[in-house]
């Protein structure tokens, strides 16, 4: 039975075991005079039927999904007597007996590959067989099990409520171990780069040329790894696209929230934030083809010298792009705002104008902050803009005129085709996805610091 079949499957026997359980509760409740003599709704009878059915069994099916690749492959390698030494062999000979065993092969196949692939073929059969019967039994066996137990006097809302903390906590618990495996994961790999190159050099270095040769005697066999150069050209996007997103995203938000009509809103806000909704590679190629040749001509127009790729052609699409962010979000707080301080302030004689200055804008700021922050995170990370407009030239400059390149697209760089993982070249990819997860830790820190602030004044 294939995976799709038996979840459809499976979830059909949770709805059969809620539905039986809601029955039995409603007929025990008819017999008794009523709900009132239940010590659970009939819902909660129905939510414990069905938490017994389904989530041990969900539980074993995603944990089958997780090693059921692995111990095949084991046992099928382990079946091989002749098999390379190297794990890149063992990983070409298992993908040859992979395509074996579908019939994408070309060519002629050795016994030892065709019987690797009889082997596979059918050990993927048995386990998908005695997948579907564990699971199954599984299934109805704790279903029943939880049925048989039923009782009018059954306290089923405490054991649901129970298990559905549970579920709460696991996730929360998931979401925090996830950060801290990405935050261990880039360290470690950091620190084995800090080990070749020195802190000092990478934090402060203003050269940044990391191309390493295969030979001592190649040019450029040293490289180097400062990454000032990065640092100040993400600073200088971002900057640039802020300076465009905050302002119209705020002033775009506050007539909208406002001062429009409810007709003019129910058009305005759903055409910006399609904005949010375009690939950013979209973007890119208008950067590349319209904006930035269209700076290069007015720069030149004024006497200027500017790049064919400059960080002010990325940097203005990048913040057309981040000005749905900060529109929405400020829109939703400051509609957040009670009505009665308004009421309040324009009572005491205040115009509109200054209700939204001094009353409006204060209790709505910590929101507003959070936003701006989100969307200076957004334009830290984006990539694709800044490879197609601003370039991968790593010039240490104030000039938004000159091309520049910024730490995502250096990542990108440093990462992409065939790399030897243990050269200082591919480990500088996470000495700066470190300064990345650190910059975005302390903005995160000063966004709680504004709204615990603020909050405190106007709640």
């Amino acid at each position: 039975m294939q995976t799709p079949t038996l979840f459809a499957l499976l979830l059909l026997l949770i709805l059969v075991a809620y539905g039986t359980g809601f029955s039995r509760a409603l007929s025990a409740a008819r017999s008794r005079g009523g709900l009132r003599n239940l010590a659970s709704l009939p819902s909660y009878h129905g939510l414990f039927a069905a938490l017994w059915c389904g989530l041990p069994a969900l539980l074993l099916l995603g944990a089958w999904l997780i090693f059921d690749d692995a111990i095949i492959r084991f046992m099928v390698m382990h079946s091989i007597a002749d098999k390379p030494d190297t794990i890149a062999g063992q990983n070409l000979l298992y993908a040859q007996i992979q395509n074996l065993s579908a019939g994408h092969l070309i060519g002629e196949a050795s016994p030892q590959l065709q019987s690797a692939a009889e082997h596979l073929n059918q050990l993927r059969s048995n386990a998908n067989t005695l997948q579907a019967f564990l699971i199954l039994v599984l299934a109805v066996g704790l279903g029943a099990f939880a049925l048989l137990r039923f009782s009018p006097e059954l306290r089923a809302r405490e054991k649901v409520e129970k298990v559905l903390r549970v579920i709460l906590i696991t996730c929360a618990c998931a979401a925090i171990f996830t950060t801290v495996g990405i935050l261990f994961s880039v360290l470690f790999e950091s620190l084995r780069f800090f080990q070749s190159v020195p802190v000092s050099e990478f934090l402060f270095g203003l050269h940044w040329s990391p191309q390493m040769a295969l030979r001592a005697d190649q040019v450029g066999s040293s490289g180097a790894f400062g990454a000032v150069p990065l640092f100040t050209g993400t600073l200088m996007v971002s900057a640039i696209a802020m300076l465009v997103a905050v302002p119209v995203g705020l002033m775009a938000a506050i007539y909208l929230a406002e001062y429009a009509s409810k007709r003019v809103r129910n058009v305005a806000k759903p055409i910006i934030e399609i904005l949010a909704g375009v690939p950013t590679v979209v973007y890119g190629f208008f950067a590349a083809l319209t904006v930035a040749p269209f700076i290069r001509e007015l720069a030149t127009s004024v006497g200027l010298q500017a790049s064919s790729e400059s960080a002010l052609a990325a940097g203005l699409v990048m913040g057309i792009m981040i000005i749905p962010f900060v529109s929405s979000l400020s829109d939703d707080v400051i509609n957040a705002v009670p009505q009665s301080l308004r009421d309040g302030a324009l009572g005491l004689g205040s115009t509109q104008s200054e209700t939204v200055r001094k009353v409006v804008i204060p209790a709505a700021l910590p929101g507003i902050v959070g936003g701006v922050l989100l969307a200076v995170s957004r334009a830290i990370g984006e990539t694709m803009i800044v490879v197609m407009a601003a370039g991968l030239a790593a010039n240490l400059t104030a000039n938004p005129l000159e091309s520049v390149t910024t730490v995502t697209v250096q990542i990108v760089t440093l990462l992409v085709g065939d790399q030897e993982f243990d050269s200082p070249k591919t480990l500088a990819a996470f000495a700066l996805g470190l300064m990345l997860f650190i910059s975005t830790l302390v903005l995160n820190f000063i966004a709680l610091h504004v709204v615990k602030k603020y909050r405190e004044q106007y709640d």
